[in-house]
């Protein structure tokens, strides 16, 4: 009885650990969309069996990011223009929901938090490939949302970011000088200060979709909407 429990121990630590790696490679623009993942490469990548691969893309087809298909097993999912638009669009209302919400706990040292995170995502330069300015804009939005003390709300809006988050690392490499989000973000802030629950949840619904003409001006641009991995950025 104790190797059994032992053993299924074993096998859901190693699906975790494959549904984590390959989760990282897609929000990162490793896999690209379109491209079919073979779980026995996979597999030898994290030193682990096939089976924990195939249950972790499992998981991954129920987060949407994944399709599983007849005869060609599992295929990274893409968005097309409508698909990006309509993510934004629940972006939008969600995240400015969560704003919302997060008036009650948001405490000085809260704001204060959030000003460095802010900080350390305008320092960031979208050319430098030490940088990682995508991930610094998940964090800053990712810690505001936390702060509505709802966890599936939180949840929710974490895996929609998952989704774009291939194509704003693209969008932000080629298009380094756009300043909307940067002007967004302070107006987020400003309205936090004041603590106004409408004006902190209009400003995070304009925030969200501040960004989506210029990112769809861009994909319409390189004619494409399936970003490229990262060694060909």
């Amino acid at each position: 009885m104790q190797a059994g429990l032992y053993a299924g121990t074993l096998a859901i630590t190693a699906e975790d650990e494959a549904y984590r790696h390959l989760h990282a490679a897609i929000r990162t623009g490793r896999y690209r969309a379109g491209e079919r993942l073979v779980p026995e490469v996979i597999a030898v990548e994290i030193g682990t069996s096939r089976m924990p691969v195939r249950e972790a893309f499992r998981r991954l087809a129920a987060d949407g990011l994944i399709t599983i298909r007849p005869n060609r097993g599992a295929v990274v999912s893409g968005l097309n223009v409508p698909d990006m638009q309509e993510v934004f669009e629940m972006r939008a209302v969600l995240e400015g929901l969560a704003a919302r919400l997060a008036l009650p706990n948001l405490t000085s040292r809260a704001l204060d938090d959030l000003e460095r995170m802010l900080d350390r995502l305008d320092s960031q330069d979208p050319l430098d490939t030490r940088a990682d300015w995508a991930s610094a804009h998940r964090e800053f939005h990712e810690a505001l949302c936390a702060l509505s003390d709802r966890p599936r709300l939180a949840r929710q809006i974490s895996g929609l970011h998952v989704i774009v988050e291939p194509y704003m690392r693209l969008w932000k490499r080629e298009s380094p000088g756009d300043s909307t989000a940067r002007d967004d973000h302070r107006a987020l802030m400003s309205a936090l200060h004041s603590r106004d629950p409408d004006r902190c949840e209009r400003a995070a619904r304009e925030h969200v979709m501040g960004t989506v003409p210029e990112l769809m001006r861009f994909l319409l641009r390189t004619s494409t909407s399936s970003p490229p991995n990262q060694e060909s950025l």
